[in-house]
């Protein structure tokens, strides 16, 4: 059934308003900022799109926050993460550049793992703070570290600094746990020391409170780290606003990450168990940003946005069964739900579906962004660099920010200044799909990630869908648009081959 492009945008959950946007324009121009603005990025883990009740009106769960900063700026109704997983987005956020162009071809690093990211690689943070501003980390880290051994080479030395850390990258200031929050060890890192040695046992516990059992310091609470890291961020933004620089704040959160447990004031806010209880909690983090903001009267000139690092791993909540967590309707078991974490797109975290890689993405910007507005313009998050890099009136060298594209026309409410290339999708085995317009190619048989059948990476048939008409990706149409396919399939191979997009 053919999908037009009000009803498109009525599944996202955006209003009629929205819909009647023209595809030349958005919205009126809004006036050129006088002065660098303040720049925070909010990045949730494993936030799911139908999460939130801006996006989607069906939500179970309250979101305020989100809600009041959608009505306040811009509701992006087509990002996408640069991976169905965590790790390689966070190195395309902070690069703007796949990371499938690294070592790393599928998965995540560990706790442990070395660093991902070339310490000569220009970052958002490098960039910005050569343009002046004071840059800070808050957060998940997840992108590899290199701690001081000891004299055998082996043993990690907890009592000395890390030799590669954010501020190797251009972070002035950093308080990051080093990977996902079920994953050793479990240490706070401020400005390349661990606080604490990791001198306590976890223990690992099941689903829905997944944790790895591990190494970790014994003033570390996995239920207090949301808590502890927006304290942390609350502080970067008291101590840098009003100073005469301007501020960049990369808060990368731990939820709704596993181990799902909110904190005791949190639970029992929703029907949903603890990870309806837990979005609540994500919810009010993003408040916290928003109050520390008004508090130091630096709301005006900052450019907030909120996203997520890719899908959420829930699949369906029902309503009397928090802990069921499906990923796959047909399997024994499945209960009718009510709330779905993916609103309509099929798959989760870690699947090549939408599912796995449609984010949520909210920008705030007061006195730029039309409040209360909509775009439906594909968008990747490795365009933050591009995006920050125009707000500042810097050009980015040929060797940086490879697959990154100024959104910044779109913030204030006109088109892509060029033709924005198809942004490339990759899902947790190394499962490409390329996404141009409607269209969408998915070089596989199956999810690449965690739905049945998962497939292969390469090498099998692939399979084209129409996004305006079959948003859920039910129907393949590749029979029928032979064109389509060899047009996106050598789009693939120049992107791939060329190491670059932009």
């Amino acid at each position: 059934m053919k999908m037009n492009r009000r009803r498109f945008l009525k599944s996202l959950g955006v209003g009629a308003a929205a819909a009647g946007l023209s595809r030349a324009g958005l919205l009126p121009a809004a006036p050129t900022p006088t002065r660098r603005p303040n720049i925070v990025f909010v990045l949730a883990d494993d936030l799911g799109y139908g999460d939130l009740q801006c996006l989607n009106p069906a939500s179970r769960i309250p979101t305020p926050n989100y809600n009041k900063l959608a009505a306040s700026g811009m509701v992006f109704t087509d990002a996408h993460s640069g991976s169905a997983v965590c790790t390689p987005t966070r190195y395309g956020v902070l690069t703007g550049r796949y990371s499938w162009r690294t070592r790393m071809k599928r998965g995540v690093l560990g706790g442990y793992s070395p660093p991902l990211i070339d310490p000569k690689r220009t970052t958002i943070a490098s960039l910005l703070k050569s343009r002046g501003y004071a840059t800070g980390c808050v957060g998940k880290w997840h992108l590899g570290l290199e701690y001081a051994r000891g004299a055998d080479g082996k043993a990690i030395d907890y009592a000395r600094p890390l030799t590669v850390a954010p501020a190797t990258y251009g972070f002035d200031f950093s308080f990051i746990i080093p990977a996902s929050l079920d994953m050793p060890p479990y240490v706070y890192v401020e400005d390349g020391r661990v606080t604490e040695p990791p001198t306590a046992k976890q223990p690992g516990r099941a689903f829905p409170d997944f944790i790895r059992a591990g190494e970790r310091s014994p003033g570390f609470d996995p239920v207090r780290t949301l808590d502890v890291l927006t304290a942390k961020a609350v502080e970067f933004i008291a101590a840098r606003a009003g100073k005469d620089a301007p501020f960049f704040l990369y808060f990368p959160m731990t939820a709704p990450h596993k181990p799902v447990s909110p904190a005791k004031r949190f639970r029992g806010n929703t029907k949903l168990g603890p990870y309806g209880d837990f979005i609540t909690q994500v919810d009010w983090a993003v408040g916290q940003v928003v109050a520390a903001l008004d508090k130091a009267d630096a709301r005006q000139n900052t450019l907030l946005i909120v996203s997520s690092d890719n899908g959420s791993f829930m699949y369906r909540l029902a309503a009397d069964a928090a802990a069921d967590h499906v990923a796959d309707p047909s399997i024994q078991g499945y209960k009718p739900s009510s709330h779905t974490s993916a609103h309509v797109f099929r798959g989760t975290k870690a699947d090549i579906y939408e599912g796995g890689h449609h984010v949520p993405y909210i920008a705030s910007w007061p006195g730029r962004i039309r409040p209360g507005s909509t775009c439906d313009r594909t968008i990747c998050l490795t365009d933050l660099m591009a995006t920050f890099a125009a707000m500042t009136g810097e050009k980015l060298p040929p060797d940086a920010g490879e697959d990154s594209f100024s959104t910044l026309p779109l913030l204030l409410g006109r088109d892509w200044e060029a033709p924005r290339a198809p942004v490339v999708h990759h899902s947790a085995n190394g499962t490409f799909a390329i996404r141009e317009g409607q269209w969408k190619l998915v070089f596989s048989s199956g999810s690449g990630g965690r739905e049945k059948p998962v497939g292969k990476p390469e090498g099998e048939p692939g399979r084209l869908f129409d996004l305006s008409a079959d948003l859920s990706e039910t129907t393949d149409v590749a029979s029928g648009h032979g064109d389509v396919v060899a047009r996106l399939t050598a789009a693939m191979e120049r992107i791939r081959s060329s190491g670059r997009s932009r």
